[in-house]
């Protein structure tokens, strides 16, 4: 049994990195390490996932913390990348120092790296990532830019912990969200660029949608970042927007997406969630980790923020949902795929902590 730090963004409001957590829980479940968690929010981390966790800012109840456990462990996510901050690279690569001075081991798992465009976002991901014992990245280009950095730490290729989650059970209520014969189309938008650019973007397809019989809800998957967005995208249209908002867990968003016709999705995780309940999710790529999402999933592929127009989007989704049976088939293997891979993050967690060799 290993005492296993997790580090990560969790407890901080955003489900897609919650989502990450629960799939490395539920991968770990038959295993009898213990368990402890950084968190934004500790007690409702507890509440929602019944991890014991500590203030992720408060310095001396971190340390104390890696001075404790026998690995820290980073589960995944985009977490070395400079585009949001630069601080989300110093402070991971902080933990990991703190951790390897004293002498704990450091696995990485599930890892989305980038982008990095800082040269100091680069220098301390580099550093952080060679300190490691091993690392598991979620995509292809994640490894390409580990080996360009110059990273020498062992890399396995695996894939998004979240594909771990389970369907949850089917809940007696009605099938869909729709009206009388309107088709659910869950929408999951994100700030990006010029905010207003996003509100009219999602505001004219929302239109579409419901102008093609189809109904539009809006997913709110980062509370801090995406409701304030669909809320200006309601004001605009009169406030009468459909949405989803205020769900606690990654659980609470598959139980509404399963009753969907399909998800149009900037966010990363709710394309993810949508194939763990075999949602065919169309994706709209803000950052390389959702082009690569959608390669992965070989359904379509996803159109650039920034050379899209409503209209454009708007047919190639239609496009898209004229082929939705074999999109659900298509979905179905890769998904199957995609958990195999995801599973080998707990065959590297393993490995590091001397308990197995990893499947090659």
């Amino acid at each position: 049994m290993a005492n296993l730090l997790i580090a990560g963004y969790f407890g901080c409001g955003n489900l897609g990195d919650d989502a990450i957590l629960l799939g490395f829980l539920e991968g770990i479940k038959d295993l009898p390490h213990q368990v402890t968690l950084l968190s934004g929010a500790p007690e409702e981390t507890y509440r929602n996932y019944k991890v014991p966790s500590v203030p992720r800012r408060d310095q001396k109840l971190c340390a104390d913390a890696i001075q404790k456990c026998d690995a820290l462990v980073f589960a995944g996510g985009s977490i070395f990348q400079d585009v949001s901050s630069i601080g989300s690279p110093m402070y991971y690569g902080g933990l990991i120092k703190k951790a390897k001075d004293l002498g704990k081991k450091v696995i990485l798992l599930s890892q989305g790296v980038g982008p990095l465009n800082n040269l100091v976002g680069r220098t301390v991901s580099t550093q952080a990532f060679n300190r490691a014992d091993i690392i598991a990245v979620r995509d292809p280009a994640s490894v390409a830019l580990l080996r360009k950095l110059g990273v020498k730490t062992r890399i396995e290729l695996t894939a998004d912990l979240a594909f771990l989650i389970p369907p949850p059970l089917a809940r007696s209520e009605p099938n869909s969200f729709g009206v009388g014969s309107m088709r659910t189309v869950g929408l999951a938008p994100r700030p990006f660029g010029k905010k207003n650019d996003v509100v009219l973007l999602f505001g004219e397809l929302a239109r579409l949608l419901y102008k093609g019989n189809m109904m539009p809800v809006f997913m709110e998957m980062d509370r801090n970042e995406d409701g304030p967005l669909i809320r200006e995208i309601a004001k605009q249209h009169g406030g009468k927007m459909p949405d989803l908002t205020r769900l606690q867990t990654p659980m609470d968003v598959q139980q509404r997406m399963m009753r969907m016709d399909s998800l149009l999705a900037m966010r990363l995780h709710a394309g993810i969630l949508a194939t763990t309940v075999g949602v065919p999710p169309f994706m709209l790529s803000y950052d390389p980790k959702v082009t690569a999402f959608a390669k992965l999933l070989q359904l379509h592929e996803a159109p650039v923020m920034e050379n899209v127009n409503a209209q454009r989007v708007f047919d190639q989704f239609m496009k898209f949902q004229q082929d939705r049976e074999k999109n659900v088939r298509v979905l179905e293997f890769q998904r199957a795929e995609l958990m195999k891979l995801a599973e080998k993050n707990i065959e590297v967690l393993e490995m590091a902590l001397g308990a197995r060799s990893a499947k090659k």
